[in-house]
């Protein structure tokens, strides 16, 4: 009678499909959501009179599904550069800290590394988070690669469907907002978040009022600032507290 193959035994090949197979399978829950908000993306992209290649090129190069849609109003009302940049910089600067517990250090291949670093977004940071076991690079890069096929996936499809309808679709412009409002309502439900959800309203209302033609520049700025108050307030309540014990 054959004996049953022993995990050692299956070699290298069969481990590393069952690695890629691991991280295609932890991208599903979060992918079946990136899907349907590319193709809401690629539909905004044509009806906003854009070319059809924005979108995936969008896709490509600045892999962030936020601030795609983000840039899709700043392209049609001609910001300037410097604005652009600086707000890329704004909402993206949270990834900065993803680094911190992101598992990079297992992907030794450099340009492997570099391509983990870029499709760091956040559902790849959560996924990560949220499990204990043990990553390895081939799990982690394919998980990445999901990622960004199910978002590029999306966005082409919404290309196409755009190309089939008769008309225009009202309402698709509320899509960037509908997805920070879901956000929002989810940090909500922690009451130790609802400071910063305060802040950040606070923050838009002082902008509003005082530079409507940017506001949202502005109140990115002084949400940034205000997070950086809290927290150093925050560290030094909890070093008196500790100094006191």
């Amino acid at each position: 009678m054959k004996e049953p193959m022993l995990l050692s035994d299956a070699g290298p090949t069969s481990t590393n499909r069952g690695e890629v197979a691991k991280g295609l399978k932890d991208s599903l829950a979060a992918g079946l959501g990136m899907f349907p908000l590319g193709v809401a993306f690629g539909l905004m992209v044509m009806q906003s009179g854009l070319p059809w290649w924005v979108a995936p090129a969008l896709s490509i190069a600045g892999f962030a599904g936020s601030l795609e849609l983000l840039l899709i109003g700043m392209m049609l009302t001609a910001t300037p550069l410097a604005t652009i940049a600086l707000t890329t910089f704004l909402v993206n600067f949270r990834h900065v800290f993803y680094a911190f517990s992101f598992p990079l250090h297992i992907v030794r291949n450099p340009a492997a590394k570099f391509y983990s670093v870029y499709a760091l977004i956040d559902e790849a940071y959560a996924v990560t988070a949220a499990s204990s076991d043990t990553w390895t690079s081939r799990r982690l890069l394919s998980m990445q690669l999901a990622f960004q096929s199910y978002w590029v996936g999306g966005g082409l499809a919404g290309v196409l469907l755009a190309a089939l309808l008769p008309g225009h679709i009202q309402g698709l412009e509320f899509a960037l907002c509908a997805l920070f409002v879901t956000l929002t309502l989810d940090a909500a439900e922690s009451h130790k978040h609802i400071p910063s959800v305060l802040l950040a309203g606070l923050s838009f209302t002082v902008s509003l009022l005082l530079v409507p033609d940017q506001s949202l520049f502005v109140a990115l700025l002084l949400f940034l600032t205000a997070l950086m108050v809290r927290y150093a307030i925050g560290r030094r309540r909890a070093k008196v507290g500790g100094d006191r014990a």
